[in-house]
C-alpha cells in the first residue's frame, strides 16, 4: 500500500515495535481493543513534552473506551524508557528505529523523524481517524475522543 494514501476505513498496515516494556505486535490487538498511535518527532523535544503528558492525563478516559495509546518515533527505546521514565508515562513509547513503521503510515519526514500524528484504528484494524501535523503542532486530542465515542 502506498503510504501516503492511508485514510479512513482502511486497513492498518501491521506491525511489531520494541518498547518501553517490551515487543507490541499491532495485530494483536484486533478484536480486543482500539489503538490510538501517536506518532511524534523526538523525545525530550519542548512539543513532545508536552503532549504525551496530556494523553497520560487524559488516561482514564481511554481506558474506558477500551483503547490502548502508543506513542512512537524514531528514536531508540533506551531514549524512550528515559524520556518515559521522566513523564511518569504509563503507556509505552515505541521505538521505529528502522522507520519501516513511520514510512508505511505516510509520516516520515525527509530528515529522518516524523511528523506529529495521530491514528485511531478499531477493534477490526481499521483506521476510523488520521490527523497528521507539523512537528510544532498538536492534534486535538478531543476530536480523538470524540471519535472513541462513536466506535
Amino acid at each position: 500500500m502506498d503510504s501516503t494514501t492511508l485514510k479512513v476505513g482502511d486497513q492498518a498496515p501491521d506491525w511489531t515495535l520494541t518498547g518501553t516494556e517490551g515487543d507490541v505486535h499491532l495485530a494483536s490487538f484486533q478484536g480486543q481493543k482500539n489503538v490510538v498511535l501517536l506518532f511524534y518527532p523526538l523525545d525530550f523535544s519542548p512539543v513532545c513534552s508536552l503532549q504525551l503528558p496530556s494523553y497520560q492525563a487524559r488516561k482514564p478516559e481511554f481506558d474506558q473506551r477500551d483503547t490502548e495509546i502508543f506513542g512512537i518515533s524514531t528514536d531508540s527505546k533506551w531514549s524512550h524508557k528515559a524520556f518515559s521514565d521522566q513523564l511518569g508515562l504509563e503507556y509505552q513509547l515505541l521505538s521505529d528505529y528502522q522507520r519501516h513503521v513511520s514510512e508505511a503510515y505516510g509520516v516520515l519526514r525527509p530528515e529522518g523523524f516524523t511528523n506529529r500524528a495521530v491514528f485511531v484504528i478499531d477493534k477490526a484494524g481499521i483506521i476510523r481517524h488520521v490527523s497528521v501535523t507539523n512537528p510544532g503542532q498538536q492534534p486535538d486530542q478531543n476530536e480523538v475522543i470524540r471519535v472513541l465515542e462513536t466506535l
